[in-house]
């Protein structure tokens, strides 16, 4: 029995101790774990991805022929590189978007819009055709231009919503002690849209060296907005004659809002007017039909007997 139980004993400290070395043999080493990790985080980075739309347009506009950037080019004023890229600044700078590729979608636009125009025409006379061919050429040429200013001018209108409720959180923030550079940091971080990409930049720009000055000077350079380009004139004022920041903010919030509300009642009075010309070329005319038109009817018949 005891025999036995030693015979057991033994077999059993020999599994114990086999499988204590395959754990310790088999079992990653913290070299080989970090190395693992690190091999992970390259295949993670390097990774395929999906393309973004961004870049679908980009290499679409990239794939198109360079004789039709230079074609755009030869039908465009000399400045037209510096007119696209300030519209492309007021428009925020879409990723996908360089002056050479509107220029290419220019050139695309010219060729595709003009053949749309012959096929149409093709069962007309030769004026016809002449006439569709250059009006769908003429479309295709300003159509990238016409979105381009569509967008900046969006963007200017979504500038504007949001610079009182800005400046306000501005006030606020400088109100409580912050200096003007953390305050700004402050609202870009609590606020979203066009204002807050503008603010960014200028951080951005200050903190690579830039001074506080150029770098709003600089961002009233990429839009419209008068009321921006008031406030900015304000703030560079106020730092140069050592005004005090709090009392700027609390004046220039205090007449945005006027402006604001002032414009609004601005929009209110328009309105008559817009409705005018549909309320008289749509509207009249199907109300004088159907009141009239029975009562003239009837009277028709009744002379006719």
């Amino acid at each position: 029995m005891t025999t036995t139980m030693l015979l057991y004993g033994g077999v059993a400290a020999i599994a114990m101790s086999i499988i204590a070395v395959v754990v310790t043999v088999l079992r990653p080493r913290p070299a080989e774990q970090s190395v693992s990790r690190a091999l992970a985080s390259i295949e993670e980075t390097y990774a395929v991805r999906e393309p973004s739309k961004a870049d679908v347009v980009r290499a679409r506009v990239d794939a198109m022929p360079g004789w039709l950037r230079a074609v755009a080019l030869r039908l465009s004023p000399a400045n037209v590189t510096q007119r696209l890229q300030y519209r492309l600044d007021l428009a925020g700078n879409p990723s996908a978007w360089t002056p050479d590729r509107i220029l290419a979608a220019k050139g695309t636009g010219i060729f595709a819009f003009g053949g749309l125009g012959a096929l149409y025409s093709t069962s007309f006379s030769v004026a016809w055709l002449v006439l569709c061919v250059g009006v769908g050429a003429t479309f295709g040429f300003f159509l990238p231009d016409l979105l381009l200013i569509n967008s900046g001018q969006k963007r200017q209108d979504r500038l504007r919503k949001a610079l009182a409720d800005a400046l306000d959180m501005l006030t606020v923030c400088v109100e409580a002690g912050l200096g003007f550079d953390a305050a700004l940091a402050q609202v870009e971080r609590n606020t979203t849209g066009p204002l807050a990409a503008e603010f960014a930049r200028v951080l951005r720009e200050m903190q690579i060296g830039k001074s506080r000055t150029d770098a709003l000077r600089a961002m009233t350079e990429r839009t419209t907005v008068t009321e921006l380009r008031a406030f900015v004139s304000a703030l560079v004022q106020a730092s140069e004659l050592g005004i005090a920041m709090a009392t700027v903010l609390r004046e220039q919030a205090k007449e945005l809002r006027l402006r604001r509300r002032q414009r609004a009642e601005e929009q209110a009075q328009k309105i008559p007017v817009k409705i005018l010309f549909p309320v008289i070329f749509c509207i009249f005319p199907a109300l004088f039909i159907v009141i009239i038109g029975p009562g003239a009817i009837s009277l028709a018949a009744t002379l006719l007997r």
